[in-house]
Formats: structure tokens, C-alpha cells, sequence
């Protein structure tokens, strides 16, 4: 069990750190370091090995970076399985979207627990595949939605679920960049191919879908209708996309996401509309969740807000309110709530986590944009 420490509010684990080792991550990836510091912030994980890059002068650098042994430092994710078996508790799979498909099968079948950078895959069908490579097993696997990790957005969904909201009736949530307008962009050759799904969905809309789905509780989508377009300067790419869709509950969701909005780095908003109140989270101010109810009144809960009943938690206070904590922090909160989501499986007793999300969500995420994909080329409602 974790102790209290009384001087931060914050809870330390006594329990040895689980051992990972990184297939991809490096230091000039877009998220190795993202990675490297969030799983080793709350001390629930160290790393131990990895194979960081195909290109060996990457790989050594990474490795002198992070600490990492030269013995424990493989050429190829192949060797790292084959060697590392006995020695870690999981591997974190960081190469891009397109590679993790055989990777996390080759893992899972080699029983490794696994988690796994966001999208998992680049369809609905590699997805699937998946989700049974881990049944097969009875194996873990956890895939890192990290905007779900910051205090205010589950707060927000704390305030859903106790029904402080009345209703639902309609969210609107946003996610809007401007990487592919700006001058000198280069983005990473991956990301200039598209598949059924184009690959800006596969890099923003799943975290969307995944807000959708975190914040309601699990509301389905029913229908949707989309749209995408090209506005960028990388060929035929789809870099912006928006739709309407309707869920369960008389929900209704409009959303937009794409990389060519000049003057957004990362305008993630979410907009949630009820019979009683609205609230409005946004990413670039993630310590303040405004609430405004049906008497008038507005009102702006942070982690100090009495009312803020999780986010007043202390494993999400390491310093206290009015200190701002922040993305790596975020991605810290969903680590934390892996590793006690993996020490349970371990122990041979799993207990479900509302906080970490698998191969199905996943696969439920992945249908929804090739359904949003289609009704963009058929000008029509799709079912979702």
C-alpha cells in the first residue's frame, strides 16, 4: 500500500518499481521523452532497456541519455523479446501507429504485458486482431490516452456521472493545430500517408472519440456525419476534419480537429451542454473547469476548490493549488493508474479501471472514424 507523505499530500509508493523496457521512444521522437519521464515521475516504473531507434547512433544516444546499460540496449525490438523475457513486468510500445500492429501481437504472444502509445492501430480490423492476441494470452495491454489523465477533465467527469449536470443534451469539443500550415513544418514521414482513416484522425480523433466516451461514461455513438478536407501544404494529406453525430441518451456531438488552424499549438476544448448546467475544460488552461448553472450563476473549480471533490485528491496534488501542473503530469496521473492497474493483474486478482482503456475502446474508436471516413466520401449519415 502507498504511505502519506504529510508535508506534500502526495502518495508514495513502497512497493518496488515495475520494470519496463521502450520499443521505440527515442530522444528525437515525438513522444520518447513524454514517456520517459511520466511512467517515472510518481516512481511506479523505471526503465530498464529498450530498443529506441532502427538507427544505431540514435539508439546508443537514447540509451546514454535515459541510463540505460549497453547491454541492455537492442538493436531490434525482436532481440529486446527475445532477451528481456524473465526481466521486465511490460514493454511500452512507441514506434509510429502503422508499426504497432505486429509489434503488440509479437509481445502479447511472447507474454509480455504491453502498453501502447495511441491509436493503437490504423483500423478497426488490426484492432480486432489485437484485442484477440490479448484474449488468447489472457494478457494485459493499456493504451495512453493521456488528455484523460488531467484532474479538471475527470473532474468533469465526476460531475457527469453525480448528475450535476442534469441531462445531457450536447458537447462540443475541438482539438484544432497548425502544424501543417506553419512555416518550415516537417512533420514525420508517417504522418504524411493516410489510410481508411486518415492519419490526422489517427493522431487527434482518437483522442477525441476517447473524451467522448471518458467524460459521459461510456455513451455510444448511434450515427454520424462527416467531413474532410485539405488545406495544408503536404499534397493530398487530410488534415482537417469536422462532423455531427448523435448518441444514445438524445446526445448530440459536433466536433472538429485538423492541423491547419493558425494560432492553435493545441486548442483541445470540450463543451458539455446539460438540462442543468454546462461546463468548459480547456487543454491550454487545464487547472480551470468553468461551470455555469441554470440559476445564472458561473462559477470556476480548480484542485482547490472545495467542491472539487477528486481533483482534491492528493495524488493529483504534488504541489499545491495555484503551482499549475500540466501535461507531463497528466500523462504521470494515467501511469499511476496503469501500474496499480497492472500489479493487480499480476497478482492473478484484475480489478476493473475505469481510467485505462484497451484493445476494444480502441477498436469502438477506430469504427467510429472509419465511419466519419465514409460518410465524408458518401456525403451521407453512416452508422457508428
Amino acid at each position: 500500500m502507498p504511505t502519506h507523505d504529510a508535508g506534500t499530500g502526495m502518495m508514495h509508493p513502497v512497493l518496488p518499481p515495475l520494470r519496463l523496457g521502450f520499443i521505440g521512444g527515442s530522444i528525437h521522437s515525438a513522444v520518447g521523452h513524454t514517456h520517459f519521464n511520466s511512467s517515472r515521475l510518481d516512481g511506479h516504473f523505471r526503465v530498464d532497456c529498450g530498443c529506441f531507434s532502427r538507427t544505431a547512433s540514435d539508439n546508443e544516444d537514447t540509451a546514454r541519455t535515459y541510463g540505460i546499460a549497453t547491454e541492455r540496449t537492442h538493436a531490434s525490438w525482436h532481440e529486446l523479446l527475445e532477451r528481456e523475457r524473465e526481466a521486465l513486468d511490460a514493454v511500452v510500445v512507441l514506434v509510429p501507429t502503422p508499426g504497432h500492429r505486429e509489434i503488440v501481437i509479437t509481445a502479447l504472444d511472447a507474454g509480455y504485458a504491453v502498453i501502447c502509445e495511441k491509436a493503437l492501430a490504423t483500423s478497426s480490423t488490426e484492432c480486432r486482431a489485437i484485442g484477440e492476441a490479448v484474449a488468447r494470452n489472457r494478457s494485459f495491454l493499456a493504451v495512453t490516452y493521456n488528455y484523460s489523465g488531467y484532474p479538471m477533465v475527470r473532474e468533469l467527469r465526476r460531475l457527469i456521472a453525480e448528475g450535476h449536470l442534469g441531462h445531457l443534451q450536447q458537447i462540443h469539443i475541438e482539438m484544432p493545430q497548425e502544424g501543417f500550415l506553419r512555416q518550415g513544418a516537417t512533420p514525420q514521414a508517417w504522418r504524411l500517408q493516410d489510410y481508411a482513416v486518415p492519419t490526422v484522425s489517427l493522431d487527434l480523433g482518437v483522442h477525441v472519440h476517447h473524451l467522448i466516451h471518458f467524460v459521459t461514461g461510456g455513451k455510444r455513438p448511434l450515427d454520424v456525419v462527416g467531413d474532410q478536407s485539405t488545406y495544408g501544404q503536404f499534397g493530398d494529406i487530410i488534415d482537417n476534419v469536422s462532423f455531427l453525430a448523435r448518441y444514445e441518451g438524445e446526445l448530440r456531438v459536433q466536433c472538429w480537429y485538423g492541423k491547419t488552424a493558425l494560432g492553435y499549438r493545441n486548442g483541445l476544448r470540450i463543451r458539455v451542454f446539460g438540462s442543468q448546467a454546462s461546463a468548459e475544460w480547456l487543454q491550454m488552461q487545464p487547472e480551470d473547469l468553468w461551470l455555469s448553472r441554470a440559476d445564472g450563476s458561473r462559477i470556476i473549480l480548480d484542485r482547490g476548490s472545495g467542491d472539487a471533490n477528486l481533483a482534491r485528491q492528493p495524488r493529483y496534488n504534488r504541489f499545491k493549488p495555484g503551482h499549475p501542473s500540466g501535461f507531463i503530469e497528466a500523462f504521470a496521473n494515467l501511469y499511476t493508474d496503469i501500474a496499480g492497474h497492472l500489479r493487480h493483474f499480476r497478482s492473478g486478482e484484475p480489478v476493473p479501471n475505469d481510467f485505462v482503456y484497451s484493445a476494444r475502446e480502441s477498436e469502438d474508436g477506430l469504427l467510429f472514424l472509419e465511419a466519419v471516413a465514409r460518410s465524408a466520401d458518401t456525403m451521407a449519415w453512416q452508422s457508428a
